[in-house]
């Protein structure tokens, strides 16, 4: 209930800072410092790559992911301060051992709420290298912050429209809630499927000298997550973020034939992804918005605009976006979304790979490339063959 009222508490909190950041370098500072490169007569693609490219999102990537970093690493710190989360930990050995786990995977797993990359680094406490490498393989399946908004807005704009409307919130609310808890017990799943393949061995004991209940230590619980969690992992995305957004803008703007780069693979990938129950555009979204969830539905927008030629909306080739629901659910919905497509997106939101950023801290924390490739497309396979099987029954 206490990690409940924590992730509400987060959600909540950071929705106005979130705003805010938003304004300060999307609405105001996007316009302005491209007024800059204007003003300078830089030649029109070079503003693209770094302003509407670069520059754009890096903004999106610090406007979602800070303040909810902000809100939840300090609460979180206060109650591993606390001792609180140790307790957790120890009174939830008994359902991780029959897993394979260990105890300690249920602090590892909360820490991935917050950023998977944190959670991935948090496995440190577990001392056996079996238990910690299953922590860090599973660890994908906790939603990170940036995948809440997603989760939030596909659940409101398909799934509570599909209810009656006094019900609609509760709905969509009941929607988030069951991928979240999905990916608590797909944690679980793996990590015993793990552990009688190609993991296997005895699940060490937890013993566990509970430290006792104390009053925080408030300067060092700031300092440990602000600075050892939250600048760490928002250096680490804003590193991977800008040359991402280069990325987006080069491949909706170069143009081979009539069509940009971005459109031939759409048009080439989305017979198979409505396969799976989504489309092409979402399978480019996630391979060129690979650096940080929080981008991925403005480049879904954008690139929908630019499909399906919708007049009015956006502000180019490459320029990511955000808009109310409303007007994003017209758009998804011009650009052939179904509540199919809703569906199949939160469950591919959670499964699917993690960002650059994880898969960096993966290697660096592992060492070895092979069990970051397993980290990196074990979700992958799950979340085509769960889409896949969705589809199969959606269709019946």
């Amino acid at each position: 209930f206490l990690l409940a009222l924590v992730f509400w508490i987060t959600i909540v909190g950071a929705n106005y800072p979130s705003g805010w950041l938003a304004t300060l370098l999307v609405d105001w500072g996007h316009p302005w410092i491209r007024s800059i490169f204007d003003a300078l007569g830089a030649p029109w693609w070079l503003t693209g790559v770094l302003v509407d490219g670069a520059y754009l999102a890096g903004a999106w990537v610090v406007s979602v992911m800070l303040p909810p970093m902000m809100v939840f690493f300090p609460i979180f710190t206060l109650l591993e301060d606390f001792g609180y989360l140790p307790r957790v930990a120890f009174n939830l050995d008994s359902i991780f051992r029959k897993a394979g786990a260990h105890g300690k995977q249920a602090l590892t797993m909360s820490m991935g709420f917050g950023c998977n990359a944190a959670g991935v680094v948090a496995t440190r406490i577990i001392d056996s290298p079996r238990e910690r490498l299953i922590a860090i393989i599973t660890n994908n399946f906790s939603l990170c912050n940036g995948r809440w908004p997603t989760q939030i807005l596909i659940a409101s704009i398909f799934i509570g429209a599909a209810a009656p409307p006094y019900l609609a919130g509760l709905v969509s609310a009941g929607a988030v809630v069951f991928i979240a808890l999905l990916g608590i017990f797909l944690s679980l799943l793996v990590s015993w499927g793990l552990t009688k393949t190609v993991l296997k061995g005895e699940v060490s004991t937890f013993s566990l000298e509970l430290p006792p209940y104390r009053p925080p230590r408030l300067l060092q619980t700031l300092y440990t997550s602000l600075i050892d969690r939250t600048a760490f992992v928002l250096w680490r995305a804003i590193v991977f973020a800008f040359p991402a957004g280069a990325v987006i803008w080069l491949v909706a703007n170069i143009h081979v034939g009539e069509l940009s780069l971005a459109e031939w693979f759409i048009n080439a990938v989305d017979p198979v992804a409505v396969i799976f129950g989504l489309n092409g555009v979402i399978f480019l979204a996630y391979v060129i918005a690979i650096p940080a969830n929080e981008i991925v539905i403005p480049t879904i927008l954008m690139l929908t605009v630019m499909t399906t030629k919708i007049a009015g909306a956006g502000a180019g080739a490459g320029v990511m976006f955000e808009l109310e629901d409303a007007q994003t659910a017209v758009i998804l919905q011009q650009g052939g979304w179904t509540l199919l497509t809703g569906i199949n997106l939160m469950l591919f939101s959670l499964l699917h790979n993690p960002c650059s950023t994880t898969i960096y801290t993966i290697y660096k924390e592992t060492g070895s490339l092979k069990w970051t490739l397993v980290s990196t497309f074990l979700p992958i396979i799950m979340g085509l063959a769960v889409t896949f099987l969705v589809t199969v029954i959606f269709n019946l």
